[in-house]
């Protein structure tokens, strides 16, 4: 079991969350960028760099991915090939990605990338606030303890 973190868009505030965890039960994480990160100096933690290429981070995260891993991701298309191979996707915000709810979020994600190209307003995501850093930690929580529970 192995914690991925699509690194180059992930808010600071959810690697400190993830890497408090992994500090207390050894849980092994890879954050992968297309530049290099500074993580905390313990062997079960690691960066990888991946070239600056689009979707660079997110092949290697799927090419590495086992069934029981988790991957962090705001990328729909990698929850979407992450769910796909039996692992679990928790965006930063803290929705997890399951089958029952990834297709509709593509095609929610398209609907939207029509609307932008075709000139309409539609807006960004609220800020990254202390209520959205408590929803991923509760997401994040729900997620150690059912793979406690696998374990």
């Amino acid at each position: 079991m192995r914690i991925w973190i699509d690194a180059d868009a992930c808010p600071v505030a959810v690697r400190e969350i993830v890497f408090r965890a992994s500090r207390k039960r050894q849980l092994p994480v890879t954050l992968v960028a297309n530049k290099p990160l500074q993580t905390p100096s313990l062997r079960w933690i690691t960066s990888e760099v991946v070239s600056g290429a689009l979707d660079a981070a997110d092949d290697r995260i799927v090419e590495r991915l086992e069934p029981g891993d988790l991957v962090i991701t705001q990328d729909l298309p990698l929850a979407a090939d992450v769910v796909a191979k039996g692992g679990t996707a928790i965006s930063p915000r803290g929705e997890t990605f399951t089958e029952a709810n990834i297709r509709e979020r593509l095609s929610m994600r398209d609907t939207l990338t029509e609307a932008r190209a075709m000139g309409m307003t539609t807006g960004g995501p609220p800020p990254f606030d202390d209520k959205v850093k408590r929803a991923f930690a509760a997401a994040f929580d729900r997620w150690l303890a059912a793979a406690g529970k696998a374990s």
